[in-house]
């Protein structure tokens, strides 16, 4: 399938906001008459970016979806088929993260994280591959992030959803070859969005005060962590150019990284560097090395 972004059917999940609202809107402006399926939880949001696609000329068709209910996810895709007849692109762009030591992170919030990142992904791939292959090619853009190639401390579950993206997303690109469906994913970096807003609600809904827990140095530096990783955040309108050229290039990478420094990061802490000096790294960066001993201090206070 080779048809150009002008003539094809792009289904966005959470698009009501940051990444996946810039690129229906980037989509909208630079290729007129396309058509958008964009889904979101927050129906106002998302009606919002449709009418700004649609003053663009994009048809556009939003449909209102919680990721981590089956049932939504199914009803989602049968309503794009039944506006449009196909779908040449899916990008699975909806997710959330949660910043905290793993201990703490209550079994349902666990749940909601591989719900909504990993599990509702898979079931609206599940539903499409059978379309795609039927009118002979697609492709399926699955954004992870540099966390899905590198875990650090207190990112553990959000790391642990988007590896299991990455993993999904290669085997994936091996069994959809012989259909012509091309499988991406994207990789971007720290990116000005709500995610700290998001990770902050998730900390202060805590059922236990992590302020009173043996990690209480490590979160008390959350607070000055925005700071340092929005110098070099990107803007949601920068990663949206990258998922297009994932969208639209003839022969996509199977990975393309949207972070500034990301492929030199990557290297450093995967090949380059001994695990012993990159735990020490992210250990110092997220304030564990501090840990023990702040712990120790408080308990004997």
């Amino acid at each position: 399938m080779s048809h150009p972004l002008t003539e094809q059917v792009i289904l966005i999940t959470g698009a009501s906001t940051g990444i996946g609202a810039a690129l229906a809107r980037l989509l909208a402006h630079r290729y007129s008459g396309i058509r958008l399926a964009l889904a979101a939880r927050n129906t106002q949001k998302l009606d919002e970016v449709a009418q700004a696609c649609r003053q663009f000329g994009a048809d556009v068709l939003a449909v209102p979806t919680d990721m981590s209910q089956p049932e939504q996810v199914t009803a989602l895709s049968q309503a794009v088929l039944e506006r449009f007849g196909r779908v040449d692109a899916l990008v699975n762009n909806a997710g959330y993260g949660q910043m905290g030591a793993v201990e703490l992170i209550a079994t349902d919030r666990v749940q909601n994280q591989f719900a909504v990142n990993v599990i509702g992904a898979i079931a609206l791939i599940q539903s499409l591959i059978p379309g795609m292959r039927a009118q002979g090619g697609g492709r399926i853009v699955n954004i992870s992030s540099l966390g899905g190639r590198m875990a650090f401390p207190f990112g553990g579950l959000y790391s642990a959803s988007k590896f299991a993206l990455e993993g999904l997303s290669d085997a994936l690109r091996m069994e959809l070859a012989p259909f012509n469906i091309r499988v991406v994913v994207v990789e971007p970096g720290p990116v000005r969005t709500e995610f700290f807003d998001v990770v902050k609600q998730g900390v202060d809904a805590m059922e236990v005060d992590p302020l009173n827990t043996p990690y209480r140095a490590a979160y008390e530096n959350l607070e000055g962590l925005q700071q340092q990783v929005d110098r070099q955040a990107w803007s949601s309108e920068r990663v949206a150019e990258v998922i297009v050229r994932a969208l639209s290039d003839r022969r996509p990478h199977p990975r393309y990284i949207a972070a500034t420094g990301g492929n030199i990061l990557i290297f450093l802490m995967t090949k380059l560097l001994p695990t012993r000096m990159t735990d020490l790294f992210w250990q110092r960066f997220y304030a564990i090395h501090r840990v023990a001993q702040d712990w120790k201090y408080h308990k004997q206070a």
